[in-house]
C-alpha cells in the first residue's frame, strides 16, 4: 500500500536518465479506470499504468499539471518543488504495473486536486523513455461518487444514444455508459436505482437509496465492447412527472457498484449536483390552480383582462405576464394564454392596445398599461395582487402590431425615451413576439440584450414573411436580438389562430392545423418558455432547443401537418465559443476569430440575410432569395451553399489555437435552412441529410450523420405565391450535436486538440444533393 506524499521534492532528471531519450506517448495511466476523478480524503485509488512487459515504471504526482519541456519533449506534470515518485516496479506480463494509493486525510485538502503521470523505462536503457499522458484526482470531504451524465435516449445510428435532460411522463427511461470513456465498468455488475432528486449535502447525511422505479432495483451487468451492449432500460414509463405549479419533477439515478444499497465511493450517479434528469408531464394541460378572470378599466386605453390564480393569498414572488394585442384584434381574445399560466401561479394581464396609428402608439400602450397596471394594485381586484407579485420578472408578449409594439417599448426603456413611474427596464425578463410587423428599422425597433423569443406562422397571410416588404417579415427581430433568442416557426398556421377571438384566419397554403392545434401547441411551448426565462427551471430547457419531432407534449395528435422548426442560440454570458457568426467580415474563407475557410463546393457565399428582390422567384444570381431577417442597416449576415448530386463536397474550418479546447463545451451548435424553390431543393422534397466531422491534431477523426439524432434539415412550407414556383421563405432551425457523442464515434478523439471541423455533403455524407442557409456555427457550454 503507497501513500500520497503532502509535499516532497524530487528530481525527475537524474544523471541515469539524462542520457536517455525521450519517446511520444504510448502508455496509459488510470485512476479507477479512470483519467480524471474524484475521491474521498482518506480512502484508496487503484493505480494502473500500461506498457510493454517487464519494463521498470515509475508513478510521480505533483500540484501543477505543467506541461513542461524535458529533454525536449513536452511532458504532462508541472514538476514543481513538490513532484515526488508514489509508485515505481517492473510491469507484469501483460505490460501492466498496479498498486493501491493510499490518499492523505487532512481536511485541508479538500478541493485540491492533483496531477499523475507514469515513466515506462526498457531496463538495459536500450530504448528511449516512454512518459503517460496525464491523470489527475480532486480530494473531498464528501462521498466521491463517480458523477456521470448517464439518462438519456437512443438512437438509430452513431453514436447510438444522446444524453438529455428531460423525458416526458409515460416514456421509458433509458440510460447508457460509453464503454469508450468508461472502461473501468467493463465485466462490472451494479444495481441501478431511480430515486428522488437530492442535493450533494442531502446525499452526504443520508446515502441511503430507495427506489422510486415501478418495478424496484434493476440488476445491471456492463458487458464492456460497443454502447449499444451497454445502453439500458431501468423503468416503463410510470415515474410521475406532476411537479405541482412548476414543470418537471427530479431524480437522480444511482448505479449501486458495491452492493451496499447507499451511495457510496465510486458508485455512478447522474445528480450528484443538481437533479440528474426531469420528468415532465404534458405542458399543454392546465397546471393544479384554479383561475379568476376579471374585467377592468383605468380609463381610455387602459382596458385590463386580468387572469391569476384563484388561490393567490397562498402565492408569493408570483411572476408577471403581460400581453398586448395586434390591430384590429381585442384584448380579451388571449385567454389561451391567460388561463394556462396562471394555472402554473403566473399573473396574466392583457390590456387595450391602440395599434391603428401605428408603432409608436401600440408601444406607448404597453408602457402606460404596465405603469398602471403595477401602480394601482391596492384597487384591481380588491387588492388581492398587493404584495403579491414579483415585478422583476415581468414578461412582455405581444401579438402582430403588438409584437412589433413590445420591442419599441422595450427600445423605448433602453434609449430614455419613456421613464415608467412604477417599474423599470431591468423588471422585463423576456419579449415574446407572435408574428409581430416590423414596420421600424433597427433603431427603432430592437430587443436589445434582453432574452427574445418569436412565433412565426408559416401559413400566415397577413405578416406572410412574404419579402414584398419589411413590414411583414417577422424574422429580422429575431435577426436584431443580441443575447439569448429563440424561435418556432409552425407550417399550416394562420395570423389569427394564434389568439381566440373571431375573425379571418388570415391563412394561405396546404395542410392547415386550425386554431385548436395552434392553441395546443402554444401551451405546450409557451410554458417551457417562460418556466425557463423567468423562473429559471432546469427542466424547461430541452423544450427550448431539442427539434419537434423528438420532444413535444405527449397529447400531440398524430398529424403529419404539425412542424414545427425550433431555433435556439445562447447568449454570451454562458461561455460559448463563436466559431463562425459571418458578422462583420464578407470574405467567406476567413472567420472573425481566425479560422480558414476551404471547400469545393459549387456555391459558397457569405452577405446579409435579406432577400434583395421583391419575391421568392428563384433567381441563381440572387444568393439570399428567401432570406427575412435585416434590412439594410441590420447585421444579420449568414452563407449559403449549393452541393450539385456529382461528387462529395466538403466545407471545412481550420480552427486556430485559441479555438481548439472544446474539451469545457457540451455542444457544436448551427443554424441551418433549406433554401427556398431552389431546383435543388424542388427536386428533393424531403428532410435535407449530411454530416460532420471532427478531425483532431493526431489526426484521428470523428463523424456524424445529423439524421442520426434529429430528423433532418425540414424542406420549406410548401405555399405559393410572392412569386412564381411553390416554396415559402428559408426556414432556419437549430442544430445540437453533443460532444460526447463525436466521442462515442471515436474514443481516440482529443476535445482538448480540435484542429478542424468539417461539414460533409453529397451521395456518400446523406442527401444527394441540396442547397442550404448556414449561420452561427458556435460551441456552447449549456
Amino acid at each position: 500500500m503507497r501513500h500520497l506524499p503532502a509535499a516532497s521534492p524530487c528530481v525527475l532528471a537524474t544523471a541515469a536518465l539524462a542520457g536517455l531519450a525521450l519517446t511520444a506517448q504510448a502508455s496509459d495511466l488510470t485512476l479507477d479506470g479512470r483519467t480524471s476523478t474524484v475521491a474521498q480524503l482518506g480512502s484508496s485509488l487503484a493505480i494502473e499504468l500500461t506498457g510493454a512487459p517487464g519494463q521498470v515504471a515509475l508513478v510521480g504526482v505533483d500540484v501543477s499539471p505543467g506541461p513542461v519541456d524535458l529533454f525536449g519533449q513536452s511532458i504532462p506534470i508541472g514538476l514543481t518543488p513538490a513532484f515526488a515518485f508514489v509508485g515505481d516496479g517492473p510491469t507484469d506480463g501483460s505490460g501492466s504495473f498496479g498498486f493501491s494509493l493510499v490518499l492523505p486525510s487532512d481536511p485541508a485538502l479538500d478541493g485540491v486536486t492533483f496531477y499523475l503521470v507514469g515513466v515506462l523505462a526498457d531496463p538495459t536503457g536500450s530504448a528511449p523513455l516512454d512518459f503517460s499522458g496525464s491523470a489527475d484526482v480532486t480530494l473531498t470531504v464528501d462521498l466521491a461518487p463517480v458523477a456521470d451524465e448517464l439518462v438519456g435516449v437512443s438512437r438509430p445510428a452513431l453514436p447510438h444514444f444522446d444524453w438529455i435532460t428531460t423525458v416526458r411522463e409515460g416514456d421509458p427511461l433509458e440510460f447508457a455508459v460509453d464503454p469508450g470513456q468508461s472502461g473501468f465498468l467493463a465485466g462490472q455488475s451494479g444495481t441501478a436505482y431511480v430515486t428522488a432528486d437530492r442535493t450533494r449535502a442531502q446525499w452526504n447525511a443520508n446515502p441511503a437509496l430507495v427506489d422510486l422505479s415501478g418495478d424496484g432495483p434493476d440488476a445491471i451487468a456492463f458487458p464492456g465492447g460497443a454502447i449499444t451492449q451497454n445502453r439500458f432500460t431501468v423503468d416503463a414509463g410510470t415515474l410521475s412527472g406532476d411537479a405541482g405549479a412548476s414543470l418537471g419533477v427530479g431524480y437522480d439515478l444511482v448505479i449501486d457498484l458495491d452492493g451496499d444499497g447507499q451511495l457510496s465511493n465510486g458508485d455512478l450517479i447522474d445528480g450528484y449536483d443538481g437533479a440528474g434528469f426531469f420528468v415532465a408531464r404534458d405542458p399543454s394541460l392546465p397546471g393544479p390552480f384554479a383561475v379568476t378572470e376579471i374585467l377592468y378599466s383605468g380609463g381610455q386605453w387602459l382596458g385590463q383582462n386580468l387572469f391569476y390564480p384563484t388561490n393567490i393569498a397562498e402565492l408569493d414572488n408570483v411572476p408577471v405576464v403581460i400581453v398586448s394585442h395586434g390591430n384590429g384584434h381585442n384584448y380579451q381574445w388571449y385567454d389561451h394564454i391567460g388561463n394556462h399560466l396562471a394555472s402554473y401561479g403566473y399573473v396574466v394581464m392583457s390590456h387595450e392596445n391602440n395599434t391603428g396609428p401605428g408603432i409608436g402608439t401600440a408601444s406607448t400602450t404597453t408602457l402606460t398599461n404596465t405603469d398602471y397596471f403595477y401602480g394601482n394594485l391596492a384597487t384591481i381586484a380588491g387588492g388581492a395582487l398587493v404584495g403579491k407579485l414579483d415585478k422583476s420578472r415581468t414578461t412582455w408578449i405581444g401579438h402582430s402590431r403588438g409584437g412589433e409594439g413590445i420591442v419599441r417599448a422595450y427600445d423605448k426603456l433602453f434609449d430614455g425615451v419613456y421613464v415608467p413611474t412604477n417599474f423599470s427596464i431591468g423588471d422585463i425578463t423576456l419579449l415574446s413576439s407572435i408574428a409581430p410587423t416590423v414596420f421600424f428599422g433597427k433603431g427603432n425597433s430592437a430587443p436589445h440584450a434582453v432574452d427574445y423569443h418569436l412565433w412565426v406562422g408559416a401559413g400566415d397571410s397577413d405578416v406572410s414573411g412574404c419579402v414584398v416588404a419589411d413590414a411583414t417579415q417577422s424574422f429580422q427581430l429575431y435577426g436584431r436580438a443580441e443575447n439569448e433568442r429563440a424561435a418556432i416557426s409552425l407550417y399550416g398556421v394562420g395570423h389569427g389562430w394564434f389568439h381566440n377571438g373571431g375573425g379571418s384566419a388570415f391563412v394561405n397554403g396546404p395542410c392547415q392545423i386550425g386554431r385548436p392545434e395552434t392553441h395546443r401547441i402554444m401551451r405546450g411551448y409557451l410554458l417551457p418558455l417562460v418556466e425557463f426565462h423567468v423562473r429559471g427551471n432546469p427542466a424547461a430547457k430541452d423544450w427550448l432547443w431539442r427539434q419537434y419531432e423528438d420532444l413535444h407534449p405527449q397529447s400531440k395528435p398524430d398529424n403529419p401537418c404539425i412542424v414545427a422548426n425550433i431555433q435556439w442560440t445562447e447568449g454570451a454570458e454562458t461561455g460559448k465559443l463563436v466559431i463562425d457568426d459571418f458578422q462583420g467580415d464578407a470574405d467567406p474563407f476567413t472567420t472573425v476569430g481566425g479560422a480558414l475557410v476551404t471547400t469545393d463546393l459549387v456555391e459558397w457565399e457569405q452577405s446579409r440575410l435579406q432577400d434583395d428582390t421583391t419575391s421568392l422567384t428563384y433567381d441563381p444570381l440572387d444568393i439570399m432569395n428567401g432570406m427575412t431577417y435585416g434590412q439594410p442597416a441590420d447585421k444579420e449576415a449568414g452563407a449559403v451553399l449549393r452541393f450539385d448530386g456529382l461528387a462529395d463536397y466538403s466545407l471545412v474550418y481550420d480552427l486556430p489555437a485559441a479555438q481548439r479546447d472544446w474539451s469545457g463545451h457540451r455542444w457544436l451548435t448551427f443554424r441551418t435552412a433549406q433554401r427556398t424553390r431552389d431546383p435543388l431543393t424542388t427536386a428533393l422534397l424531403a428532410d435535407e441529410v449530411f454530416e460532420v466531422r471532427l478531425v483532431d491534431t493526431a489526426g484521428h477523426t470523428s463523424t456524424l450523420r445529423v439524421d442520426a439524432l434529429l430528423a433532418g434539415i425540414e424542406e420549406p412550407y410548401q405555399r405559393s405565391g410572392c412569386g412564381s414556383g411553390v416554396g415559402w421563405i428559408n426556414d432556419f432551425e437549430s442544430v445540437r450535436l453533443g460532444l460526447r457523442g463525436f466521442a462515442v464515434a471515436e474514443p481516440e478523439l482529443d476535445l482538448g486538440q480540435i484542429e478542424r471541423l468539417e461539414f460533409l455533403f453529397g451521395p456518400s455524407h446523406g442527401s444527394t444533393a441540396g442547397s442550404l442557409g448556414l449561420d452561427d456555427i458556435e460551441l456552447q457550454v449549456e
